[in-house]
């Protein structure tokens, strides 16, 4: 983006219309209502943070202060509010601002808001439900209720196959089938997967509200596995008119697989290559660990894509046109 003043004299102008400021005004009102209204606490946490997610998949802005001593940008509020949780605060949700590197497009911003939230004693499907009250108070209630597909029977009904026992050279015939040459790439089954699910799946969920629910085990960040034949976790996405919307789990509390977990992220990390500064590459928190080691209550939690569920309300087709400065240094 040019920094040099348009010839007009109008570069100080916001990229939105006063409607959409409106309308991202009338729904944080209405978050904040239906919260109260359920006894469910609003909380902040910093956007300053000492340490950052392992997860090699994300990448955190950080920056350093005078000391020289290393800050990363929240890309969710997600550790904070557990150690709130975990020091007793009960149903817990935020508005917040969060931060990922390198993510711009069409439905991504470096910079963007985030609704997380926590319901002390609910499992995944309880917190599936709040989600649709949720919705039905934002967007008004669906044609129908929300679709709940397992990931086997998305992958299953979409793709063609089982997904939990599909072997890796399927996987990369699926691939390569859809311009993703995997075997050149090095790709394991969950990044095969994850491919999958995001350019064969998703776009075929169709219109409407559709979870996603019960990922295979190896895909379970910091969700509860259910064990079984195949084990899976308890975790879900959902989707809205095809677009991914929410990330949810009912949350794991064991301390020592939380460690084992973000160890493994870690060295995956390392070896991926993936931090522009290797001295930047977050270690696992250790605060978190003790967070859970204390006790993190039986709860399910949610990162809901604010921005995106308000570019869905609006009928706008990317997230600059609901975005008072995307993509811009204000």
């Amino acid at each position: 983006m040019s920094l040099e003043p348009r010839a007009d004299g109008q570069a100080w102008r916001p990229g939105i219309d006063l409607d959409i400021l409106r309308l991202r005004a009338r729904y944080l009102r209405a978050i904040r209502a239906y919260f109260d209204e359920r006894g469910v606490m609003e909380v902040d946490t910093p956007v300053l943070c000492a340490t950052t997610v392992t997860d090699p998949a994300i990448s955190s802005l950080h920056t350093r202060d005078r000391s020289g001593r290393l800050w990363y940008l929240q890309t969710s509020p997600e550790f904070s509010m557990k150690r709130l949780l975990a020091m007793g605060s009960g149903s817990i949700f935020q508005l917040s601002r969060a931060f990922r590197d390198g993510e711009r497009g069409r439905y991504h911003n470096i910079e963007f808001t985030m609704l997380e939230w926590y319901r002390v004693g609910f499992d995944h499907h309880r917190l599936m439900d709040d989600i649709e009250a949720l919705l039905d108070r934002l967007l008004g209630p669906g044609e129908e209720p929300a679709r709940r597909l397992s990931f086997r029977e998305a992958f299953e009904r979409f793709a063609g196959f089982d997904p939990f026992v599909v072997d890796l050279d399927t996987l990369h015939e699926a691939c390569g089938a859809y311009r993703f040459d995997s075997r050149r790439a090095k790709a394991d089954r969950d990044t095969c997967l994850d491919w999958l699910l995001a350019e064969v799946v998703q776009p075929a969920l169709g219109a409407g509200r559709v979870f996603v629910l019960d990922f295979p085990a190896s895909r379970a960040a910091l969700a509860k596995i259910r064990p079984g034949d195949f084990p899976v976790a308890e975790r879900f996405e959902l989707y809205i008119d095809g677009i991914e919307i929410a990330n949810g789990y009912h949350e794991l509390r064991d301390a020592d697989e939380l460690r084992r977990r973000m160890s493994v992220e870690y060295r995956r990390r390392l070896g991926a290559n993936v931090d522009s500064d290797p001295e930047s590459i977050p270690k696992p928190d250790e605060r978190l660990i003790a967070a859970h080691a204390a006790g993190l209550p039986a709860c399910a939690g949610v990162a809901l894509g604010f921005d995106r569920l308000l570019m869905l309300a609006a009928g706008r087709t990317g997230l600059a046109q609901v975005l008072p400065f995307a993509g811009q240094i204000a």
